[in-house]
């Protein structure tokens, strides 16, 4: 199991937390998802280590930005 920490930027509120956390769990290999709001910090656990691009591309495609 790998855990990797990214931070996300743009978050506001629960809907913000929802909307990455659902688009982060539909990759393949991923079985856990953390999303503080107040830090901006998203913690991926996966059965495999992820690539950036993947996590960048799902973070995007829920409306927010990659740090």
């Amino acid at each position: 199991m790998t855990v990797q920490s990214y931070y996300v930027t743009g978050m506001t509120c629960g809907h913000c937390v929802s909307a990455v956390s659902k688009e982060l769990s539909a990759i393949s290999g991923v079985s856990d998802v953390s999303v503080n709001l107040e830090t901006g910090e998203v913690r991926v656990a996966s059965h495999t280590p992820l690539g950036e691009g993947q996590v960048r591309d799902a973070v995007t495609e829920a409306g927010y930005g990659l740090v």
